[in-house]
């Protein structure tokens, strides 16, 4: 499968055009483009995003990519086993060759990258998504479409990581390597949790979620960002409607993994450091 920087700046030029003019996508050479670009996403050669010195860069062409596959492919009939799925998009498969463990019933589509290492829990992981060595990810959490998950990152029972699909500018959700994502946690429209970060159980972080840095005298306040090394649990603050005043949910920043801290501590073990059970 060819990805060279000439090759693949054909492929991406193809798919703009085609992106532009929906006509296209009647064109058996189109259609082959499309699946190509897949196919490198699949196997890890592209990705949706990537990491450059000056943050992380959306290669937009991919998105569309992602979306013309739909319309070139026809409903089918998938059976494993006891199962029967019937969708556009095929199963991802060849994970014994990939070095990926993937206990039944979890499932991941075809177009996902899943690097060596990776277990795969009852889960699930979207078309587009990259999720990079030594991860796991648990029973129940569900990776979204597109989504960026980093080395040796744990997603915890029930996590859901959103998927960010259109518009085809915005950037998906990313997680950075070594975080530690705790039990029911959502993390959604293109939220970036840095690394080294650990996320209480049930936390919920979204483009607008206040995270409140509540370490120092005064607070500080981000969002859609958790910074690199924060431990956070869930919070809420006092906002002042015309019916009065309520509270509402935010995340709070309550300390920071220290630099001699192992990696792979556990949620349970980084909140006891700051009192938390």
């Amino acid at each position: 499968m060819r990805c060279n920087r000439m090759m693949t700046d054909e492929l991406q030029q193809t798919i703009e055009q085609a992106w532009e003019d929906r006509e296209l996508l009647k064109d058996s050479g189109v259609q082959d483009a499309v699946r190509e670009a897949v196919g490198l996403l699949d196997c890890g050669r592209l990705r949706i995003a990537n990491r450059e010195p000056d943050g992380w860069h959306v290669n937009e062409w991919l998105k569309k990519a992602v979306l013309l596959y739909f319309p070139i492919n026809n409903m089918e009939v998938t059976e494993v086993g006891p199962y029967e799925y019937h969708d556009k998009i095929a199963l991802k498969h060849g994970y014994a060759e990939r070095q990926v463990r993937v206990v039944p019933p979890a499932t991941a589509r075809y177009g996902a990258y899943l690097a060596p290492g990776v277990v795969m829990m009852p889960s699930y992981v979207n078309i587009g998504a990259y999720v990079d060595s030594g991860t796991m990810v648990d029973t129940w959490a569900t990776v979204g479409s597109c989504a960026q998950i980093g080395k040796h990152v744990h997603l915890s029972g029930g996590v859901g990581i959103g998927g960010v699909l259109e518009p085809v500018q915005a950037a998906p959700v990313i997680v950075e390597d070594h975080c530690f994502i705790g039990s029911r946690c959502i993390i959604v429209e293109g939220a970036l949790i840095e690394e080294e970060a650990v996320i209480g159980a049930n936390t919920v972080i979204t483009a607008s979620t206040h995270i409140i840095d509540v370490t120092q005298s005064e607070p500080v306040t981000y969002r859609g960002r958790v910074p690199a090394r924060s431990v956070v649990i869930p919070g809420s603050y006092t906002r002042h409607f015309a019916a009065g005043d309520y509270q509402v949910s935010c995340a709070l920043i309550i300390g920071r993994r220290n630099a001699s801290t192992d990696k792979k501590t556990s949620l349970n073990e980084a909140l006891r450091e700051y009192s938390i059970s």
